[in-house]
């Protein structure tokens, strides 16, 4: 898993549609099928944080699209991400790598 905190100065409006960009890539790669079965995202717009799973290759390939795409449209210093081992990954206290 990997939890995603954006920064106040970010549209969460804009990271929903920024998401929706990366599974809709997703879904050009894999299939419809394979990455509905295979994909698990959350954004939590209120605590600024979104969520992807990163445990499956069609996970793992949405998590680099999102970063990128994020990079890309807000800057690397509009966000951070980190891996979470285990647990509810929009309840953890921060900490760990930044990206």
């Amino acid at each position: 898993m990997y939890r995603y905190t954006l920064g106040s100065d970010v549209s969460m409006s804009d990271v929903h549609d920024t998401l929706l960009l990366a599974v809709l890539a997703i879904e050009c790669m894999y299939g419809s099928a394979q990455a509905r079965l295979e994909l698990f995202h959350e954004l939590d717009p209120k605590k600024r944080v979104c969520v992807i799973d990163a445990s499956t290759p069609v996970g793992r390939d949405l998590n680099q699209l999102f970063t990128g795409f994020l990079q890309k449209e807000f800057g690397a210093d509009s966000f951070r991400v980190e891996r979470v081992p285990h647990g509810n990954p929009l309840t953890i206290p921060h900490g760990g790598d930044h990206g």
